[in-house]
């Protein structure tokens, strides 16, 4: 296995504008490449994020409909959601498995981590696999302006809709799939 490589960070050379939204800021800088060309660069600061692939005691992938403003339309997703300052990605997961889902695992295994737009975005997302769950009497309360279906699927309807495009799913979610197809040994 070949190491990874290591950050080069580039230079700032000066903040040109600032756009703080909910949970993200949208910063244009003109900084100095690692390889000494300088440009001004549009990136959007995330405070990091956290996603599960969860999955029941029968085997079923649980799944989220949900809407998503950007793209004007519903998609398929695992649960998934930005971590709170302090947060440890596997605290995060395990709240909004359980605000999302109304589940709760006493089984995590990491899948990594993956930068999914690093062209426009500094974000970083942690992956697990969620197994061993259990249905929440009471689910708690997510956030107001989630829009979200929870689904429940086998594994085989996944991947057949994945390979059919029936219905879309994010780019995160199938990355997250494939890492958990290893681990469950169906790959």
């Amino acid at each position: 296995m070949s190491e990874l490589i290591q950050p080069e960070p580039s230079k700032l050379i000066k903040k040109e504008a600032s756009l703080d939204a909910k949970k993200i800021r949208f910063e244009v800088n003109r900084i100095e490449l690692p390889i000494g060309i300088e440009g001004t660069f549009g990136v959007i600061k995330h405070p990091g994020a956290s996603l599960a692939v969860p999955i029941t005691n029968e085997g079923l992938v649980v799944i989220l409909r949900q809407y998503r403003f950007a793209v004007g339309q519903r998609i398929l997703e695992f649960p998934a959601g930005t971590l709170e300052a302090g947060e440890q990605p596997l605290n995060s997961m395990k709240r909004e498995l359980a605000e999302e889902t109304g589940f709760e695992a006493s089984q995590w295994d990491p899948l990594g981590k993956l930068f999914p737009c690093p062209g426009y975005s500094d974000e970083l997302i942690y992956l697990f696999l969620a197994r061993d769950l259990t249905e929440l009497i009471e689910r708690p309360s997510g956030d107001e302006d989630e829009d979200l279906e929870v689904i429940q699927m086998s594994p085989n309807e996944l991947d057949s809709m994945l390979a059919s495009g029936e219905e879309m799913l994010d780019g995160k979610s199938v990355s997250a799939w494939y890492r958990a197809k290893q681990i469950l040994g169906t790959i």
